[in-house]
């Protein structure tokens, strides 16, 4: 397959409702907040894992196809497989930790990786372990999400109409109610910017066809997503810059810059968000340069 030949940005927005759409660990799983603005955050982390979801559901491991980073995966075992098939199968363990050192073979087994895998074609991935694989820099970068307004976030009590153990249960004097807590944000919409460079695609063979797969990924993650802590959630826009070529007609930030989310209604004094129908999304034609042409996907 052909590497793409053409630069693209993206805006992306998305929602949700009643949900938590990217908890924090180092918080008791809140929802994640920038501390200045109270505005919500989604990391390019989450993101990703749900485009690599939905390609794994898509496409259940078909050739060129694979997952690398996903759940339980052991990436050295990933790695010697890159080594067997390009014929470097080696006799001790020690013998994995560098590539070797003709450069062909060694790109051979990066080449390998990058063919295999779609997010590794896709995003990257340094696979430097103890079973070396290279280093790919991917044509596709992300950028946490931001919404659009600051958002609150609730804490629910819930109850649990069971215990987990007889010990708990005699403790409890038959009563097996226990109490947990659920974070939730009534509503936010949130924008994420995306990049992919044409020339990076070169080097990994991300193609027209992967391209194809991650439009689509973006338009369909959420609905195979679904989850009593994220609630409702749902890709709003997906709205995309192609330039005309390999290394763009017009810097990222004009391109993004013509994009405005604003308030469906003017008056200052209407009620907080709690639809996407509470926003417009403007696309001032005029500010994009030549070279440049817009599609709206959403």
């Amino acid at each position: 397959m052909t590497a793409i030949a053409h630069r693209y940005e993206f805006v992306y927005l998305f929602d949700i409702t009643n949900g938590n759409p990217n908890g924090d660990p180092d918080a008791g799983n809140l929802p994640r907040l920038d501390p200045e603005t109270n505005r919500g955050l989604v990391t390019d982390v989450c993101l990703k894992r749900k485009i690599r979801n939905f390609v794994g559901l898509d496409k259940e491991n078909a050739t060129g196809y694979a997952i690398y980073m996903q759940e339980k995966a052991i990436l050295n075992q990933q790695h010697e497989k890159a080594w067997e098939a390009v014929g470097l199968k080696q006799e001790s363990k020690d013998a994995y930790k560098k590539l070797p050192k003709e450069e062909g073979k060694a790109r051979e087994i990066t080449e390998w990786m990058c063919s295999n895998f779609f997010d590794v074609r896709s995003f990257g991935a340094v696979m430097t372990t103890s079973v070396n694989a290279g280093q790919v820099r991917g044509p596709i970068q992300l950028a946490f999400a931001t919404s659009i307004d600051p958002v609150v976030p609730l804490e629910i009590s819930i109850t649990r109409m069971a215990v987990t153990t007889e010990k708990e249960a005699e403790a409890q004097s038959g009563d097996n109610r226990t109490m947990g807590r659920k974070h939730i944000i009534p509503y936010g919409l949130y924008r994420a910017h995306g990049f992919i460079s044409a020339k990076l695609a070169e080097r990994t063979g991300f193609s027209n066809e992967d391209l194809d797969l991650f439009w689509r990924s973006l338009i369909n993650m959420f609905e195979h997503d679904r989850s009593a802590a994220r609630g409702e959630m749902a890709a709003r826009k997906l709205i995309v810059f192609k330039h005309e070529s390999a290394m763009g007609n017009a810097p990222a930030h004009v391109l993004f810059d013509a994009v405005k989310v604003l308030p469906a209604k003017a008056d200052e004094d209407s009620a907080a968000p709690r639809h996407f129908s509470d926003y417009r999304v403007e696309i001032d034609h005029g500010a994009i340069p030549p070279g440049v042409s817009v599609r709206e996907m959403i």
